[in-house]
């Protein structure tokens, strides 16, 4: 009797033991068999930085060094993050083609997928800025970009001038004009303050304030000029050209004719 019951409890455990016996081996081979997504992530990437470490020694490696640190001819790259490459090489400003006080934007070089590889191999070497996800102004109330208008001329009309036309430096330098640069670059060059541009931190100018700043720019492209010709929005230097120049041809001219006219009533 004893036994007929020892093999009936048997029978009550064997099948939730074989069930979980066998969800358990179905587990192990589906975790064998799929690689996880962050082992997908970490191969994608592995493999960006790759790439852009072979750009790297093609285009850069000259003036930076084979391994980023730096020459006679190039700064060190080491730390100075994803934003800062992104930045330089999405402006076409490098690869440079020929040093001076400053290097100027021209026609982008490579690709948006060759400047992210890039981008990841210089940000694999050291930490530092990465590229900011979000530095598009919509939403931002009418007080938010008065506020924004407020911090460009606190900060960057010393150099941009206020309507962010950019102006002239010392020693061959200048501050460029800011009409054509994208919201993205805008708060990198804030972010890492590109050759003589101091670096505004996001301790210094919250991510918040940097998109203000970017809606400020914004709307006064949308801005018409009310006051008539903007004169390339210089400010008084340009103006008081023009109405210099002008106004001394005016009175030439008008000297000129009245001169014309004495001299015929004398002849009459």
């Amino acid at each position: 009797m004893s036994t007929i019951l020892g093999a009936r409890r048997r029978h009550r455990f064997a099948g939730p033991v074989v069930v979980l016996m066998a969800l358990a081996a179905f587990g192990g081979i589906y975790a064998l068999a799929s690689p996880s997504s962050q082992a997908s992530a970490d191969a994608a990437q592995s493999t960006q930085i790759e790439q852009g470490k072979k750009l790297f020694s093609v285009s850069c490696s000259s003036c930076h060094g084979l391994n980023a640190q730096g020459t006679n001819a190039g700064p060190p790259l080491i730390g100075v993050g994803a934003a800062a490459v992104d930045f330089q090489v999405g402006t076409g400003r490098m690869p440079a083609q020929q040093p001076g006080p400053q290097i100027p934007q021209k026609k982008v070089a490579f690709s948006d997928e060759e400047i992210s590889a890039l981008a990841a191999y210089v940000a694999s070497l050291g930490p530092g800025p990465a590229i900011p996800a979000d530095t598009s102004s919509e939403g931002l109330s009418d007080a938010e970009i008065a506020e924004g208008g407020e911090l460009f001329r606190t900060n960057c009309a010393s150099c941009h001038n206020v309507a962010g036309k950019g102006g002239a430096l010392t020693w061959g330098k200048f501050a460029p004009n800011l009409d054509n640069t994208s919201s993205r670059h805008i708060y990198e060059a804030m972010l890492t303050g590109p050759q003589q541009m101091p670096v505004f931190s996001d301790a210094v100018i919250t991510p918040e304030n940097k998109r203000q700043i970017i809606g400020y720019l914004e709307t006064l492209r949308e801005e018409p000029s009310h006051g008539g010709f903007a004169l390339g929005g210089l400010g008084p230097v340009t103006e008081g050209l023009a109405a210099w120049l002008v106004g001394i041809a005016g009175l030439v001219i008008i000297a000129v004719w009245i001169a014309a006219r004495t001299a015929k009533g004398k002849r009459a």
